[in-house]
């Protein structure tokens, strides 16, 4: 084959097409024959190289034809590139033709095929007007000033010009595609024929000729054939095949500050490995497909990792700046403003002013750089890489890269607002809700602040967020701020309010601290104020609510549990007491039978405390105004969206759970009966407890049991709903029992239980003023009222007194 083409004439200047097509089948044959030669016969290329520089030197023999250089030297660069994947030490030198700016040259290159395929129809008309209008023309002269011209080759010549004068715009406007190949294809039959030896037309006599076809053929493929074109002139796939070499320029440029604007060049690179591919090859298609997702995968998750980071030490140091203005920092201003205006002591000469909020932006000179201008310098340099495309596609996946930094930032964004939760669980410490909440607000307004660099949808990453920590896991299985919070109210608050070491205070509508000698790590009130539930609520929504409701729920469940156990236990005698309480005699003498009646009082306190709790932040979310799309029955969406149920959806529900297949309704019903009046006839043991005190500026008692008629209203009211029984009757009932036990205690003037007794009636006001289901003047029918107007006027007066 090579002895045939010695006969023929090339030049690249010239027959362009016949030399470029001849040094390509060279190629093909002798990547064939290495692949297929044993070793000792690839030291042949050896001798190839020699060869070359023999010839590069001057020194030409006849073994072997000259434009051969070309192939030589393509195959040595080869050797050479090959060469430096496999050997070369980026640490300790560069190789021959490596540049820093490589990632802005790759960038640069992807930016003009961009441009190329979006301004198609710019590039069409151009070539399609300079084709018409210039080349026909000049093809034209140039064939008519030809002195020699034979009959066939005149034809293919004639052809041409015809073609191309025959182009007109309206063929473009009218959106008909251009198929130019059989030009082309001429013009290469005819390069073949004046290229050979003895040709009666000889194309190297004609450089003109050659010229104005060469050029004329070039801008025939800018009209139908941009793709093939941009192929030869810029793919880039041969990087596939050294994913090594192509990773480390990645790794540098993404080191050099500089260059991070032009990074996302090397994962659009990835989408021209498909071209790697061949009919004859099928089994690379996996391996290469498998290879190009991997490398861009992981150049995108870098550049977002780098960004996101970027992203959030500005939204941590926006946070910062918030929190200085948060009103508890003004009590120092304020008291030194106030000792400045009084004249008192002032600071020493060795003390260091604090700085007031907004310093940091005083600056007596703007070459001046602060931390956060060099973060935001980076933060453009690597929003703007993100420019070069909004998606490409590599092997039919379509990858768009702004999603990589979306899911990138939902990632950190929640262990970072987890994070500022701050939970210790060792020692129930837990930022407090509305410090969290102002915390989050700033994030959120500083992410909004990254859409001035990238077309991103920031408010739906705050959304997916948001709705994320709203549940118990997020979409990753890691604990959200919901559990950490619920986590916390039942071990670190609930828990000691059920050993009275935070007490419930009606009065505010919070909890707070009872004066002990153990101090609190932490201010009840802080955190359970209208204040504090509110940012929760707003911090995890009705979802999480549910879910701490849901919580709640179990504890209270588990408490009734063991208060059926202690019915079940003194069955006989409450049965009894049921039958007899308006003798006496016969209750004196079964109450000396019962075993528990603190128990039940202490448990059925915690439950109120629960409950008491669980209104509060009912009432909270009402007053955020939480938008609800679930479909629940009345009462529950009631309870969903914050609003006050006489009858408590989820106690019902959770009471209905946990009845038993072995028990009948009518047992059921019989137990909880029971149990009313083992809470009624174990009031006046109350008054045993010195801390039964009713306090006057809490608007409640010393040891929550204030929290008893929250307790007895809502469990009774849920367990009768279960039960389908008359809840009026069975709480007329317990008021009827309870009355007649705290009216002996009026009888027994010498007796103990007569210390806190009137703060013990106002317990029983307290049970019928709360139930929506009792009235006063069903407790005037049972329990004189000037019993309790004595008992508050003895309040009062002795709250004056103290």
């Amino acid at each position: 084959i090579i002895y045939l083409f010695i006969q023929c004439y090339f030049n690249i200047a010239v027959n362009f097409d016949f030399t470029k097509n001849y040094l390509d089948l060279i190629v093909t044959h002798a990547s064939v024959i290495y692949m297929l030669s044993r070793i000792d016969d690839k030291k042949a290329i050896v001798g190839m190289y020699n060869c070359a520089y023999e010839f590069s030197n001057g020194n030409r023999t006849l073994f072997y034809h000259s434009f051969l250089l070309p192939l030589m030297f393509s195959l040595i660069q080869l050797c050479i590139v090959l060469h430096s994947e496999n050997s070369f030490n980026f640490h300790t030198a560069k190789p021959e033709g490596f540049t820093d700016q490589m990632a802005e040259l790759l960038y640069y290159m992807e930016k003009l095929r961009t441009l190329l395929a979006q301004h198609r129809y710019v590039i069409q008309r151009y070539h399609l007007q300079y084709l018409s209008q210039y080349d026909a023309l000049a093809l034209n002269d140039t064939v008519q000033g030809m002195y020699v011209c034979p009959e066939e080759e005149s034809v293919l010549m004639s052809s041409f010009v015809s073609t191309l004068s025959a182009m007109s715009l309206k063929h473009l406007d009218a959106g008909e595609e251009f198929d130019l190949k059989p030009f082309r294809l001429d013009w290469l039959r005819l390069q073949a024929y004046t290229s050979i030896s003895k040709a009666p037309l000889a194309l190297k006599d004609y450089p003109e000729l050659a010229k104005v076809m060469n050029m004329a053929q070039f801008h025939t493929r800018m009209m139908d054939n941009v793709n093939e074109l941009l192929c030869e002139t810029a793919d880039l796939s041969i990087l596939c095949f050294h994913a090594r070499v192509f990773e480390k320029l990645f790794s540098q440029s993404s080191e050099d500050v500089s260059m991070q604007r032009y990074l996302t060049a090397f994962p659009v690179i990835c989408s021209h490995f498909s071209q790697c591919l061949h009919p004859l090859c099928p089994e690379e298609t996996e391996d290469i497909k498998n290879q190009s997702l991997k490398l861009c995968v992981t150049f995108l998750e870098e550049i977002s990792r780098q960004t996101c980071t970027v992203v959030l030490e500005i939204c941590a140091e926006q946070c910062n700046l918030h929190e200085k203005l948060l009103p508890k920092h003004s009590a120092e201003t304020i008291s030194t403003a106030r000792n400045k205006k009084l004249k008192k002591s002032l600071p020493k000469k060795g003390d260091v002013p604090k700085e007031k909020p907004g310093t940091e932006s005083l600056r007596k000179d703007r070459v001046i750089v602060t931390n956060l201008d060099k973060m935001h310098q980076a933060l453009t340099e690597l929003c703007a890489s993100y420019s070069i495309c909004a998606d490409f596609t590599v092997f039919k996946h379509i990858i768009v890269p702004a999603e990589f930094l979306l899911a990138q930032l939902e990632i950190r964004l929640n262990k970072v607002i987890v994070q500022m939760a701050n939970y210790k669980q060792r020692t129930h410490e837990i930022a407090r809700p509305s410090d969290l909440l102002a915390g989050i607000q700033a994030y959120v307004t500083s992410l909004h602040s990254l859409s001035c660099y990238i077309n991103i949808d920031v408010t739906r990453l705050v959304k997916s967020v948001l709705l994320q920590q709203m549940q118990p896991l997020d979409s990753y299985g890691a604990q959200t701020i919901t559990t950490l919070y619920t986590n916390w109210f039942l071990e670190g608050l609930l828990r000691q309010a059920s050993r009275a070491l935070i007490v419930h205070c009606p009065t505010t509508q919070c909890f707070v601290n009872q004066n002990t000698e153990n101090e609190q790590s932490f201010h009840a009130e802080e955190y359970s104020d209208i204040c504090g539930l509110r940012s929760l609520a707003e911090l995890i929504g009705p979802f999480g609510l549910k879910f701490l409701n849901e919580n709640l729920m179990w504890h209270i469940i588990s408490q009734v549990g063991e208060l059926k156990k202690l019915v079940s236990d003194n069955m006989d005698a409450l049965v009894q007491m049921r039958a007899n309480y308006e003798n006496p005699e016969a209750m004196s003498d079964l109450q000396k039978k019962l075993t528990g009646s603190e128990n039940v009082l202490k448990r059925m306190t915690i439950v109120g405390v629960i409950l008491s709790f669980s209104s509060m932040i009912q009432d909270a979310l009402e007053e955020v105004n939480v938008s609800i799309y679930v479909t629940l029955g009345v009462y529950e969406m009631a309870s969903a969206a914050g609003l006050p149920c006489e009858i408590d959806p989820a106690l019902v529900s959770a009471i209905a759970n946990m009845q038993t297949d072995n028990s009948s309704i009518e047992e059921e019903f019989k137990i909880t009966c029971l149990l009313l009046v083992f809470i009624a006839v174990s009031l006046p043991t109350l008054c045993l407890d010195p801390n039964s005190f009713y306090s006057r500026e809490h608007g409640g008692h010393q040891n929550n049991i204030h929290c008893l008629a929250t307790a007895v209203n809502h469990l009774a009211a849920a367990m009768f709903t279960v039960q389908r029984k008359n809840i009026q009757t069975q709480l007329q009932e317990f008021l009827k029992v309870a009355s007649s036990i705290l009216l002996q205690l009026g009888q027994n003037v010498e007796r103990v239980e007569i210390k806190n007794r009137d703060s013990v009636y106002l317990l029983l006001h307290m049970i019928v003023e709360q139930s929506p289901f009792l009235s006063q003047d069903m407790l005037e029918m049972c329990f004189p009222y000037v019993l309790l107007r004595n008992a508050y006027r003895e309040w009062v007066t002795q709250s004056v007194t103290d």
